[in-house]
């Protein structure tokens, strides 16, 4: 098996592992007949992005990366369902989602319409995915900040964490690979952050696998 191979089916079984944690909020949401204290807006974040790589993904021909975010766009549209399924607050929901899919449609409206076909459409879109993937990846470096002031890790999900390394490293290495800065620049926060869980799960020496904390992600 040549090294390429080997590191797309990295990137398939990472991220998929990564996008299917978000099956405990699901389970946690089932048997509590409820969606209180779980964050929609993740979910749908995530989906947009897994949208947008998809696109990228095509117009590349890259087929790793058109299965891994068909797979993971399919399961945030699943934790989407259930949400809505079970949330109190169906009306902030549903235009949290009408929003998004407004953007969704005006961002493919203008790649499109606008920018021709070729390299100036794939690096436009590229760029924007990056930017997107790098902000969801650093999002969540203000709870960090309040977890080190508290020293609890309990909010915490360290086999989330664990996911998030493994599938950030995959990807940067595919990207080195391939020659392509708009997959590697964008998962390098990823290990970064990733690192940075790890040192406060060993500072205060607390893990807590049973945590259901899911964060939004990314490739």
């Amino acid at each position: 098996m040549d090294s390429m191979l080997l590191l797309s089916w990295a990137c398939i079984v990472f991220t998929v592992w990564m996008f299917s944690t978000g099956l405990t909020d699901l389970k946690k949401m089932r048997k509590s007949q409820s969606a209180e204290d779980i964050q929609f807006l993740p979910f749908l974040t995530t989906c947009l992005n897994n949208l947008g790589w998809l696109y990228y993904g095509i117009l590349k021909t890259d087929q790793t990366l058109v299965l891994v975010n068909v797979i993971g766009a399919l399961l945030q549209i699943l934790y989407i369902i259930v949400y809505l399924h079970y949330t109190k607050q169906k009306r902030l929901v549903m235009s949290q989602t009408l929003a998004a899919g407004t953007v969704l449609t005006c961002g493919w409206f203008y790649f499109t319409t606008f920018l021709p076909e070729g390299d100036t459409r794939l690096s436009q879109l590229g760029l924007t995915c990056s930017v997107v993937t790098v902000s969801m990846y650093l999002s969540p470096l203000t709870d960090l900040v309040q977890i080190v002031r508290s020293g609890d890790v309990t909010r915490l999900s360290f086999p989330l964490t664990v996911a998030t390394f493994f599938t950030s490293t995959s990807w940067v290495l595919y990207g080195l690979q391939r020659n392509d800065y708009y997959i590697v620049v964008p998962n390098s926060p990823g290990i970064f952050t990733s690192l940075i869980r790890f040192y406060l799960f060993w500072r205060f020496a607390s893990v807590n696998q049973s945590s259901p904390a899911y964060k939004s992600m990314q490739i």
